[in-house]
């Protein structure tokens, strides 16, 4: 894969994490930029298809029962775990 060099400005903060998650690693603040942004990426599209799943899941569910518990699925997929008030928080 081809590299790009690019010049961002990052909050102070998020430098000083960036910087700790390097040196833990034993990796250069580029590298440790680099991981962290392909495991954010990572996450947005398997949150993607969380959503997309419990979406496809809420729409063919046949029996009412079924239909609302996938329908609890699809709110917290979109709104968070702790969205429905009757579910515990962990």
């Amino acid at each position: 894969m081809q590299s790009l060099r690019q010049s961002v400005t990052i909050p102070a903060q998020l430098a000083i994490a960036v910087r700790r998650v390097a040196k833990q690693k034993h990796m250069t603040m580029s590298r440790a930029l680099v991981m962290l942004a392909e495991k954010g990426l990572e996450a947005e599209a398997a949150t993607d298809e969380n959503l997309n799943n419990a979406y496809r899941r809420f729409m063919s569910a046949g029996d009412a029962e079924r239909k609302a518990e996938d329908g609890k699925d699809l709110i917290r997929a979109i709104f968070g775990r702790t969205a429905i008030a009757e579910d515990s928080i962990l």
